[in-house]
């Protein structure tokens, strides 16, 4: 049997990278060992630019309607909180939604879409030549092969496919264990309720369908053991240790334990196999980003794979992926560090650290903003071309909004196309006595006539465009949102050479209007 690409791994990960395959028309299957959906959601947060990855594929809104939405986030469990409001995005807040539903409706997306999915099957290693991938899977009937142009690894820490690839996946030993229990609080502590202390920390967060979310650590979760499992009475304790009460709690669905092992793997591509997620990087679950982590490695890696097996792909696209995500991993480890050094600082002296930072957040807007941008992956720019480039070239776009539309730009994504925004396009004048202007703009800008195969081009001018944003005359904007090209030149001939030079770079020489019709 044969897929253009075999994705190993039937997580969030692995469901929205098949989507995006599908949606750039390459055959795809999902081979995943669980039978079901496992009901034990490790991830509970979607972060703002998660959603944000959602919307631009307009499947946001059922992770909407079903997620609770908390205004804010936290850095290591400080006291002062990280205020989500002032990010410039549509969705100023994460969603808490369990890590079951998150799939759910992530596989219902990959499905619709015509991806393969089997599960019960496990992937056991791969063969790989100059064209092909060669997968063994083992499945209830007995094993088979898969063949493939490519094999992506989203089969977790354990991953299979790296240890296979021979990939190395260096970093720290785990020496602390943390603690979760996903209960019923009969007498629940305010939303948001966190708290810190010598004795231990605390966070406490709404699940849908009436239960709650404790996870904590204390000056015993310290350790290189591994204790028996957790239990209720034992959860029970630990929770009174550091609060005094246990807020009723009953009817566990899941305890479990958790350490901090920290590794990023060495390549996130070798030959015909790459890694996304968990396969690829590894840490203390702080401030609930992992999942968040590897959709965006999907979402990245989607339309490149894409370009590649439609052959639209300039030298080096593929490559891209290791060279833009790698260092996105080595920041995750950094702040994934540092927030377990103030997570497990129980002494004077760390928890006058603790109180110096969080003082930092609440009187230093910029402080709390760049933590919060960074959190919730809202600030994470690629590397420009060239020292010459724009400076927003290589950061994500934001929702731009346009004169001649409500919707704004995330809503005009594809994951099959580059969108060149023309914002040279002329506004007709307001309708006399209404004071509105009518729906759709001339199509006159310099470069409307540039569309071609993987090209979409919006000529229009911007509605209160940012600061960053103000000279800006035309964007090149890649599938996954990030700004690709910018010009300014108020020049229109100059505009349209530098807007061609890129569009050369990207899809090589335009098509002869011969080819094209």
């Amino acid at each position: 049997m044969e897929q253009q690409v075999v994705i190993a791994g039937g997580g969030p990960v692995g469901l929205w990278l098949a989507a995006e395959l599908r949606l750039g028309g390459v055959s795809v299957t999902v081979v995943e060992e669980r039978t079901d959906v496992d009901q034990r959601s490790k991830a509970l947060t979607i972060h703002p630019r998660t959603i944000e990855i959602l919307a631009s594929r307009e499947v946001h809104k059922p992770f909407l309607t079903e997620g609770l939405r908390i205004p804010g986030g936290h850095f290591a469990s400080l006291d002062d909180r990280l205020d989500f409001s002032v990010l410039d995005t549509p969705f100023p807040y994460t969603l808490a939604l369990p890590q079951a539903r998150t799939e759910e409706l992530l596989e219902e997306h990959a499905l619709a879409l015509g991806a393969t999915i089997v599960r019960g099957h496990r992937v056991g290693g791969f063969t790989e030549d100059a064209g092909s991938v060669t997968v063994q899977v083992q499945g209830p009937d007995g094993p088979y092969e898969l063949r493939a142009a490519y094999l992506v690894g989203c089969d977790g820490t354990r991953s299979t496919v790296r240890t296979a690839a021979g990939i190395d996946f260096p970093g720290t030993p785990s020496t602390v264990l943390g603690w979760l229990g996903d209960v019923v609080l009969d007498h629940p502590p305010r939303p948001g309720f966190g708290v810190f202390g010598p004795r231990g920390g605390l966070l406490v967060a709404p699940l849908p369908g009436g239960r709650h979310r404790l996870v904590g650590v204390g000056p015993d979760s310290l350790t290189t053991e591994s204790p028996k499992d957790l239990t209720l009475e034992e959860l029970r304790a630990k929770v009174v240790a550091i609060t005094g009460e246990d807020y009723g709690m009953r009817d566990p669905v899941w305890l479990s334990r958790f350490g901090n092992a920290t590794r990023l793997a060495a390549e996130y591509r070798r030959g015909r196999v790459l890694l996304a997620g968990d396969a690829a990087h590894q840490h203390f679950p702080t401030g609930g980003v992992g999942m968040n982590v590897g959709i965006q490695d999907a979402h990245n890696l989607g339309w490149k794979l894409a370009a590649a097996l439609g052959g639209r792909a300039p030298d080096g696209l593929l490559d891209s992926y290791h060279s833009e995500r790698h260092p996105v991993g080595a920041q995750l480890m950094e702040h994934s560090r540092a927030q377990t050094a103030l997570m497990t600082a129980f002494t004077p002296e760390g928890l006058d650290l603790r109180s110096f930072l969080s003082g930092m957040i609440a009187t230093q807007p910029d402080f709390g903003r760049a933590l919060a941008e960074r959190l919730t992956a809202l600030g994470v720019a690629y590397p420009a071309p060239d020292s010459a480039a724009h400076p927003l070239t290589g950061s994500r776009a934001p929702d731009l909004s346009f004169t001649d539309s409500r919707g704004g730009l995330h809503g005009r994504l594809r994951a099959d196309s580059h969108l060149l925004l023309d914002l040279t396009g002329a506004v007709p004048a307001p309708v006399p006595g209404q004071g509105v202007r009518p729906e759709g703009i001339r199509a006159e800008g310099v470069l409307a006539d540039r569309a071609r195969p993987g090209l979409t081009v919006h000529t229009t001018t911007l509605d209160r465009p940012p600061a960053a944003w103000a000279s800006v005359r035309a964007a090149l904007i890649r599938p996954d949102g990030h700004v690709a090209w910018i010009g300014t030149d108020p020049d229109d001939t100059a505009l349209a050479a530098a807007a061609d030079r890129a569009l050369t770079g990207t899809y090589g020489p335009a098509p002869s209007p011969a080819a094209a019709g």
